[in-house]
């Protein structure tokens, strides 16, 4: 299909999702076989779609959005930020941590942190900022109902005390957890970061960005961290200039301001 240039000059009217800073052929590739599923002929008229059926650009912001999550994911990260990183982030800023989870997904991220937090601190004195591009995601997530194996990683301690089985496949989260939350829409590539965060934990969704983008958000993170602060990666990036920027690595996925 020709004018995809076009297109996503269009959908950034649309939506303000700057198609550039994905990996175009990936990112292309996905568009393409969403629209041959519409049996829409070209981008044209899959933008006059989208235009005209707000049901319909929502289900392609939810298919944009790459979304695979799941509690505690790479364990051995969340292990090294339990006994290592927050005892080093109270120590330093005391109890009343910032905390943004970005580009959160279902809500898997931010409930780990709060669960992972609780072994230092009441569930009364944690408060953790989520976003996500994806409104349809975090209406999920506010629901915290997940599938039984999403928890697969998630401590036997925690598991029995803030899950509740639903069905033989399905679990809910605590409201306990769930009011430690607060969720909102975010776009990494054009909204505000906001300053003074402790803790800014944003894993596995950069792999699909443009180098450049990420640079980008890179330095929008370090800004938005207080000094001391620290980023949290996830197994599948790393920050190649971190120095030039202005990070200290403290270990393999930890980025210190």
């Amino acid at each position: 299909m020709d004018g995809y240039e076009q297109f996503k000059h269009d959908v950034f009217e649309l939506t303000k999702i700057d198609l550039n800073a994905y990996k175009e052929k990936q990112m292309k590739r996905r568009i393409d076989t969403l629209i041959t599923s519409y049996k829409i002929t070209d981008y044209k008229g899959f933008v006059r779609k989208l235009r005209d059926d707000e049901e319909f650009l929502e289900k392609f912001l939810s298919y944009l959005t790459i979304n695979v999550s799941e509690f505690y994911r790479n364990p051995d990260q969340w292990k090294i930020l339990e006994s290592d990183i927050f005892p080093q982030l109270i120590g330093k800023f005391g109890n009343n941590l910032k905390i943004w989870s970005a580009a959160c997904s279902t809500g898997d991220e931010p409930y780990s942190l709060v669960m992972a937090l609780s072994k230092y601190q009441d569930l009364n004195k944690i408060s953790i900022q989520a976003t996500d591009i994806d409104k349809q995601i975090i209406a999920a997530a506010k629901t915290g109902v997940y599938n039984v194996k999403s928890i697969a990683s998630v401590p036997e301690i925690y598991k029995s005390k803030y899950f509740t089985k639903v069905s033989d496949s399905s679990v809910m989260i605590d409201e306990k957890i769930k009011s430690c939350v607060y969720f909102k829409e975010h776009n990494l590539l054009s909204d505000d970061y906001g300053s003074g965060y402790h803790l800014i934990v944003c894993r596995n969704v950069l792999i699909y960005f443009t180098e450049e983008a990420k640079e980008v958000i890179f330095k929008k993170f370090y800004d938005a961290l207080a000094p001391g602060g620290i980023l949290f990666l996830g197994a599948t990036e790393q920050i190649m200039n971190y120095k030039q920027i202005g990070y200290d690595r403290k270990s393999s996925f930890f980025f210190e301001k």
